[in-house]
């Protein structure tokens, strides 16, 4: 529902009253100390450099923010820095034990290449000849001399030759794990690299075994035997360059260590090394080698451990260093850089500051006009700024001409702003003064605006009435007060309005009955206000408590209902058929009853109206066939009447209305329905309406083919989508018949 025109005005938000501004303590404080400081001759300059409060608090949250920001980014450089040569140690590290382990593996892959080569020079006819065999090793065969020891065993795992440092000895004297390399090549047909051999560090060795295939079989087997430390496997200066932070290491699978920078630590346990132990069992707990190239470095027990595999034999190569170690000739530049960046720090503060202290100038000034302006009396508008004046304000380029900009501007327009206020203000008391109706503006449920009409219902004063809650004048009535409350509150939540009739106590103690229609503001939007029009309805209310008011009503919507609306109808219609057959010279002027054939009937049915019964139940779809009713009574009561025929068909007959006014209201009231969306339990329901209309036919008597036609026009705007008008005629009744006695 939309209030009525003549209220329009009091949509508009009310001007607040100008009223003098609080000064805070510290800006007296600071003012007195200006004022002092002029009477000391000083003014000028410590009035205009003296920073406020506020500057003087940025003032430190700057010094404060350049210092954290420097020893942040001290402790950013440090920490990268230490990250960077702790990284650059890593790498140089992985990259120097990768390149040992690579070369160890060369050193493997050429002692199988030399072995294989001893291979290809013994024939099937030597291994049966013991004799050729040996000269072919000791004299014929260069290759020979690269290994420490020599070994020859045909297929029947019978050993032919046991070459040692160049002398032969006894097949018995093979010690029993080389036999058993030996027959295991025999047997697989594949090169071996065997585990450490020997108990000492002095024979500890490795064997290495070729077969000797002819025509795909295995005729035979060649193995070569190096001594740990020789020049062909781990010398000594393997483990160079040394450093005393730092050992490079290589060890076993099993944690035998095969070489070290202490000679007294081959043949012993890794577990026993600092910084290595964890590192090998983390290495032993993966379950499996590492793979070709990889490497493993991480930082344990504060040492950096870098492991590196030798594939063939399975030995780990490993590289341990004390971290502090490394990082010590990266802390003495560390230090010179912390000083160098607190020197560099403080600088920068100092000169942040003066220059903080100078842009702050223009603020200072500005703050002390703006005190001055403060104490000066804001009743009295202050003249516009002229050339003479605008000086008076401070000038900086950027935020502080803009707010001398605003101040003056403000200043301007403050005059024309309180002379339209005060006109605005004459406008709105005349409205509510000659209004004839009871209006009333409330925020937060509390009287803001009321008008004379209004008081005059309740018999108040208009400051009476000022900032009282409008629901506490509900009078006890059939119904407890809290209820009333609660179901005005209701309709707001369900509908965004309120029609209904409130009972409200007078001054003097007694009950008024209004109609009160409630209207938000703005929709959705209950905090803005609302606006309420009040209408005396005690009338109303007497008539209802008449017999015949209720043999003629709906008692949930208080319309007529079908009864007493086809009663209606056919006393309208018996009354223009009466007056068309009138002579001419006595009918009555047209402007009576309209042009001649006016009227227009409108059947009305809700769509959408049983999901509302479904979800929401009984109670919401009776409460919106209430809101129904009254939307429809307050929109046609000057031009009509309106009717509920049964169910949610409603009728509205608007005796002088033509066609097209008859379509006009009707689409009006279809637009009104549409907006409308009740909510129930949280949720919101869309109506809509789907309206017949039917003109009033000349001459027409009876009510039945009206309401038809009326009812299959609705019905025709159900089936053509719903929610729309659709106009259908009755063929006009022969003069004959209107003219019957």
């Amino acid at each position: 529902m939309t209030p009525p025109s003549h209220v329009a005005a009091l949509h508009a938000p009310l001007p607040a009253a100008d009223g003098p501004l609080p000064a805070l303590a510290a800006d007296a404080l600071l003012q007195e100390e200006l004022q002092e400081d002029e009477r000391d001759g000083g003014a000028e300059g410590l009035s205009g450099w003296f920073p406020g409060p506020l500057v003087r608090r940025l003032l430190l949250v700057a010094v404060l923010a350049v210092a954290a920001a420097g020893a942040l980014a001290g402790w950013l450089v440090w920490r990268a820095a230490a990250q960077d040569a702790m990284q650059r140690l890593v790498v140089q590290q992985s990259d120097e034990v990768e390149l040992v382990s690579r070369l160890l593996a060369s050193k493997i892959e050429q002692s199988q290449k030399v072995l294989a080569t001893v291979a290809e020079g013994i024939t099937p006819s030597m291994l049966e000849s013991p004799a050729s065999l040996e000269w072919l090793l000791q004299q014929g065969l260069p290759a020979v001399r690269f290994f420490d020891a020599m070994q020859v065993a045909r297929k029947d795992g019978q050993l032919s030759v046991n070459l040692r440092y160049g002398q032969l000895e006894k097949a018995s004297a093979l010690d029993p794990a080389e036999r058993d390399y030996l027959l295991r090549t025999l047997v697989d047909g594949k090169p071996l690299v065997s585990e450490l051999i020997g108990t000492t560090a002095q024979d500890a060795r490795v064997m290495f075994t070729v077969p000797l295939l002819r025509e795909g079989r295995v005729s035979g087997a060649v193995a070569g035997v190096l001594r740990l430390q020789s020049q062909g496997l781990l010398p000594h200066s393997l483990a160079l360059p040394a450093r005393p932070e730092s050992q490079l290491m290589v060890f076993t699978r099993d944690g035998i260590i095969l070489s070290h920078p202490q000679p007294e630590r081959v043949l012993g346990d890794v577990r026993d090394e600092p910084g290595l132990a964890e590192a090998f069992e983390r290495w032993r707990s993966r379950g499996k080698p590492l793979s070709g190239t990889e490497d493993m470095t991480e930082l344990r027990s504060g040492y950096v451990v870098s492991l590196s595999s030798v594939p063939m034999p399975q030995w780990m190569v490993a590289r341990v260093t004390h971290a502090q170690a490394m990082l010590a000739p990266v802390q003495g530049v560390q230090r010179r850089a912390w000083a160098l960046a607190a020197a560099a720090t403080l600088a920068v503060s100092l000169l942040a500051l003066a220059a903080l202290v100078w842009l702050a100038r223009p603020l200072a000034q500005l703050r002390q006009r703006a005190m001055q302006l403060l104490e000066s009396d804001p009743a009295v508008p202050a003249p516009p700024e002229t050339e003479a004046g605008a000086s008076t304000w401070p000038r900086s380029a950027g935020e502080v001409d803009d707010v001398v900009h605003v101040c003056t501007r403000l200043l301007a327009h403050r005059r024309v702003h309180e002379q339209d206020s005060q006109a605005l203000m004459r406008q709105l008391q005349a409205v509510l003064a000659h209004v004839p109706l009871g209006i009333a503006v409330t925020r937060a449920e509390r009287v803001e605006v009321v008008s004379l009409q209004a008081c005059r219902l309740l018999d108040y004063t208009p400051a009476e009435l000022y900032g009282r809650d409008l629901l506490d004048l509900l009078a006890p009535a059939s119904v407890e007060v809290g209820s009333m409350a609660r179901q005005v509150r209701a309709q707001f939540a369900a509908h965004g309005a309120f029609d209904g009739e409130l009972p409200l106590l007078r001054r003097d103690g007694g009950v008024q009955w209004v109609r009160a229609q409630g209207q938000l503001i703005h929709a959705g939007e209950p905090d803005r206000g609302t606006v309420w029009m009040l209408e005396d309805c005690t009338a109303t209310r007497d008539a209802r408590q008449q017999p015949d008011w209720k043999g003629e009503h709906d008692t949930l919507t208080m319309l007529p209902h079908r009864a007493a609306f086809e009663q209606r109808l056919r006393a309208l219609l018996a009354a223009r058929a009466g007056r068309d057959g009138m002579p001419a010279p006595a009918r009555a002027a047209p402007g009576l009853y309209g042009e001649e054939g006016s009227g227009v009937l409108l059947f009305l049915d809700l769509d959408h109206f049983t999901v509302i019964n479904d979800v929401a139940g009984h109670d919401a779809g009776d409460d919106v066939l209430r809101h129904l009713a009254r939307l429809l009574e307050s929109e046609v009561r000057q031009m009509g009447w309106a009717a509920r025929l049964g169910g949610d068909e409603f009728a509205v007959v608007l005796p002088g209305a033509t066609p097209a006014r008859g379509q006009a209201v009707a689409e009006q009231l279809r637009a009104a329905v549409q907006a409308w969306e009740p909510a129930y339990g949280g949720r919101s329901f869309t109506l809509g309406l789907s309206i017949g209309l039917v003109p009033l036919p000349a001459g027409l008597r009876e009510v039945a083919p009206l309401v038809y036609a009326a009812d299959m026009a609705c019905y025709a705007a159900k089936r053509a989508g719903r929610n729309r008008v659709e106009v259908r005629r009755v063929a006009p009744q022969p003069e004959s018949e209107g003219l019957a006695p």
